[in-house]
This record gives C-alpha cells, structure tokens and sequence, in this order.
C-alpha cells in the first residue's frame, strides 16, 4: 500500500535563514542509511517537508528501521501519496486508504487537512467536515472525537496530495555533520557507547579510543568494543576507532605511584593520549561515559582531576544520569547485551583496592613528577603504535 513515507522533523524546523543547511543535511544522511536498503530510493524535499519515495519493489520493515536511526527525524510516516485531483477523487482515495487500514477498527477519529495548495477550491476546514461526515456513514466502528480523537487522520493538499494516519516516532536529535566531530573514550562497559550515541544526537560526528592492555585483556575484549563500536555506527556513521596499546604506561604508573592514586593517574593520562588523537584527527573534543558519583574516578573531586589535563572540552552527557537511565538507552540502541560479556578491559583490571575519591590536584600532580623521565617517551610509542580500525 505504502510507498512513500513522509520524513518529520523537529528543532530543524525553528532555524532561520540557513534551515536549509540542516535540511541537506538530514537528507545526505537518510540517503546514506538507505543504500544497503532493498530498493531504489527518491529523497526530495519539498516547503518543510521531506519524503522518501520508492521506485519499485522494497523492504518495508528494514526502511523503517533504517530511518529510525537518522538523528534529526522525530516522525515516519507511511503516507499514501497522489497526484492533485478533486474534491470527489480525494474522497474515494480516502475511503479506499480506510478501508484498507482501518475496516473492522472501532476508534474515534478527527480528520486533520493542511490545505498549502490555496487554489483548491475547498478551505481545510470543509474538507475535514465533509470527509468525516462520509467515515462516519460508510464505517460503524468509527466515531468523530476533535479533542482527543485516538485517530488522527492527515490529508495534505499540495501541488500533490498525502493521505497519512500513522506516525512512526524516531531518534529525534540534529543530523549528523551539523555540529563537527568528537573524540569518544570507548571502552567495553555499558556507559561510554550511551554517551557517545547521545552527543551523536546532537549532530556531532564521532570517532573514538580504546585502552588496550594485552596480555591482561584478551582479543576478546578488544573484538567487544570493536562490536560496541559497529552497533553505534548504525546511528553516527563512520567510526574510526583508535586501538592504543596501554601496557607499558600501566604498568609503570601501577610501579612508581601510590596504588589510592592509580585510576586517577590512569584516567589523566588516557584523556592526554584521547586528545593528542582528537587534535590531530580534527576532532573538537572529548567525550566519557562518566556519572557522578558512580565510581570513585568519578566524583566531582575526580572529575576535576581528570580534566586538568585537557585543553578540549570535555563532554559527559550522562553526568546527572542514574544507571538505570543509562541501561535503559543502551537495550534501546542495542548495545547492552554486548556490553555486558564478561571480557574486562584495561580500566577494570588494574583497579585499586582503595581508591582515593577526594583527590587534590596538587597531590596528583606531584605523584607525576616520578613519572615524567620515561612516561613521556611511552606516550609517545603508544601513538606510534596507534591501530585504527575503520567501522563503518
């Protein structure tokens, strides 16, 4: 029955003089989800709106889902899409869309007309009356609610016209390529691959860094970000994922520096390392999985540890986020499950015991002293050393 959809968008639709910037741009990303799709593809645009037509045979349900994962639509809307015709050939379109969708239903129901074509010769309002006077005779189980109707059907008349019922709710968000391009700390927890999808959102593109520690993390855990990595791909495009070799500068730092201070030390130099990489790759900051108070890296004191080291700004969308909200977006967007395979990572196998939760960062700076002479030319191996995977 379908073969069009309407593409809704939202805070897209409030931006001034240069709204067309962020239309081409919603539009270069649902073509570019739709090419592995079946089926050729018509994207266009047309007076705020945007449809997907399809030229042939096409899945449906894999259509669907693949525009579910455009950052920037807030609707899809399988619509029934005619040429301009009269008051009598709507009317028969219409009842034939009913028919089809809605024969043995009981609802109520209110006709909503846009009427954009001012030269038709009915005003919208007498479109609605007059449709919806010919369901209420023609279908039993149908009544007229204009308050709340748990029915809303759509007629658009343009230089064409739309007949639509169903809308099909989407990530929401800006489009991608619209807010430039951050550096995402991903490790294999459940917390850094939410993070990244939801500044991802907001139209920025990501690429991302993991800490590997072999032989104290296996192939196994490496192969799970690297899965964690292809899953939130899905929404924010082409990932290039930095595989740094972390050994040495863990070992060292577990070595030289007090073992209460040892996450604070690690995490400060993997946000050295994650900013090198996002300054060279063009990246215009960071982005963690951190929330307050959830670990004892991640207290307020720890936090401010942590960022002394950066000149980037630091994004940490969870930050007021209760795990559960957390755990909630991840089965959402599909990565929880992976997240959860028991294959440690580098942050979780050298943890301390007693890991100090107030930091100073005077105190912390002087447990860098000792380490200064070698650490250096360890970073600096490390980023030699930098395996990067394309994921697309």
């Amino acid at each position: 029955m379908f073969h069009a959809f309407l593409v809704k968008y939202g805070e897209i639709g409030v931006k001034g003089k240069n709204r067309y910037v962020f239309e081409d741009a919603l539009i270069a990303r649902i073509k570019q989800v739709l090419r592995p799709v079946e089926g050729d593809f018509l994207v266009t645009k047309d007076q705020g709106r945007v449809y997907v037509e399809a030229e042939g045979a096409f899945d449906y349900d894999e259509t669907v889902a693949a525009l579910q994962r455009v950052f920037g639509v807030v609707g899809i809307c399988p619509v029934v899409k005619i040429p301009n015709q009269d008051y009598d050939g709507l009317l028969t379109e219409v009842l034939s869309y009913m028919h089809r969708m809605y024969e043995h239903t009981t609802k109520t129901f209110k006709v909503h007309t846009r009427r954009v074509n001012k030269k038709y010769p009915m005003t919208s309002m007498e479109v609605s009356a007059a449709i919806g006077a010919k369901i209420v005779e023609e279908f039993e189980g149908l009544t007229v609610d204009v308050h709340e109707p748990e029915l809303l059907l759509h007629i658009e008349l343009r230089n064409y016209i739309c007949i639509y019922s169903e809308v099909i709710p989407g990530p929401g968000g800006m489009p991608l390529g619209t807010n430039g391009r951050s550096m995402l700390l991903l490790s294999g927890g459940i917390d850094s691959p939410v993070a990244g999808y939801m500044v991802s959102r907001r139209g920025v593109g990501i690429d991302a860094v993991y800490f590997h520690a072999p032989p104290y993390t296996s192939e196994r855990a490496k192969q799970k970000v690297v899965d964690l990595a292809a899953k939130i791909a899905r929404y924010t495009g082409t990932i290039h994922l930095h595989v740094i070799n972390f050994t040495d500068i863990q070992m060292y730092i577990y070595d030289q520096c007090p073992h209460d201070e040892l996450t604070i030390l690690m995490r400060r130099y993997m946000m050295r390392i994650a900013e090198r990489i996002a300054k060279d790759t063009g990246c215009l900051a960071l982005i963690t999985g951190e929330s307050i108070g959830q670990v004892a890296s991640q207290t307020v004191q720890s936090l401010a540890a942590t960022n002394d080291v950066c000149t980037l700004p630091v994004f940490r969308p969870l930050i007021a986020f209760d795990k559960e909200d957390i755990v909630t977006i991840a089965k959402k967007i599909d990565t929880y499950e992976t997240s959860i395979l028991p294959y440690e990572d580098c942050c979780t196998t050298f943890v301390a015991k007693h890991p100090v939760t107030k930091p100073r960062v005077d105190v912390i700076r002087r447990s860098e002293q000792a380490l200064m002479a070698q650490i250096d030319e360890m970073v600096e191996k490390a980023l030699a050393e930098d395996e990067v995977i394309e994921i697309r």
